[in-house]
């Protein structure tokens, strides 16, 4: 009886799932003029490949969007596009801004997506059961982001590199991603963007006066942005359950499918 009634309390949340995964940053930070961050190897494969293997198997995603840069478009294309079809991932070309880049996705989204989840292509880490706990909360309020509260001592510094002053972090959180929305509130908050640069999709709900709820994440969700960063999800992955794989990656997959 327990069981059966909490598997009808996790029915009455689930929800139809388009996902987003933004892979058309510039890497300016990463140290490597030959490969972006995204497409650099992490235990074999690409990044963006262990980020979109989050999601493309779960039961309430219907859609995978990945979204890369024009100027990758033809090494993509020489590279990835054939996992990328057999993994049911669709790509989209970014534009000039991270929220550019978002927009166009937003306009491929299927129609009987009920909630967008926007992810960074860049964050391979992140574990399932916070997948799940962000997709439900976003289903109950329609505003949900993944978040870790800042535990060091936050300093305001100068352009030349002195502390002005010490920040409080009380109340202050670091945004994660999954972030995620329901449909016709994310459209209609990039329907008012304009010209705001937003540097998450949070920001631009948060804008139009809703409430975003915050899940708590883990420092294991990394954002990739330095050769460190890579270096730390290599361990963290190390600890992670990998997620079950639909199909082989290419047909012709292994260890040098990806060099």
């Amino acid at each position: 009886m327990g069981r059966s009634l909490m598997l009808d309390r996790r029915e009455q949340v689930v929800a139809k799932v388009s996902v987003i995964l933004p892979a058309a940053g510039q890497s300016r930070r990463f140290g490597d003029k030959h490969t972006k961050k995204q497409f650099a190897l992490l235990d074999g494969r690409p990044v963006w490949i262990h980020a979109a293997e989050r999601f493309i198997n779960r039961e309430d995603v219907i859609q995978t969007l990945l979204i890369i840069a024009a100027d990758d478009r033809e090494y993509f294309q020489q590279k990835f596009a054939s996992s990328a079809a057999l993994l049911g991932i669709e790509v989209v070309i970014g534009g000039k801004e991270r929220c550019d880049s978002v927009q166009n996705a937003l306009t491929r989204v299927k129609e009987e997506a009920e909630l967008i989840c926007v992810h960074d292509a860049v964050r391979p880490c992140v574990a399932e059961q916070w997948i799940d706990r962000v997709f439900e909360k976003a289903a109950q309020t329609g505003a949900a982001i993944l978040a870790i509260p800042i535990t060091g001592t936050l300093k305001r510094v100068s352009a030349d590199r002195l502390v002005e002053e010490t920040v409080s972090r009380t109340q202050l959180w670091e945004a994660q991603t999954p972030q995620v929305f329901r449909r016709e509130l994310l459209l209609k908050a990039y329907a008012r963007r304009g010209d705001f640069l937003a540097t998450d999709d949070a920001q631009l709900v948060e804008r139009m006066g809703h409430p975003v709820h915050v899940v708590e994440g883990s420092v294991i969700n990394v954002k990739i942005a330095t050769k460190e960063d890579l270096r730390l999800a290599e361990q963290a992955l190390k600890i992670m359950p990998k997620p079950p794989i639909r199909g082989p990656l290419h047909p012709f997959a292994g260890e040098d499918l990806w060099r």
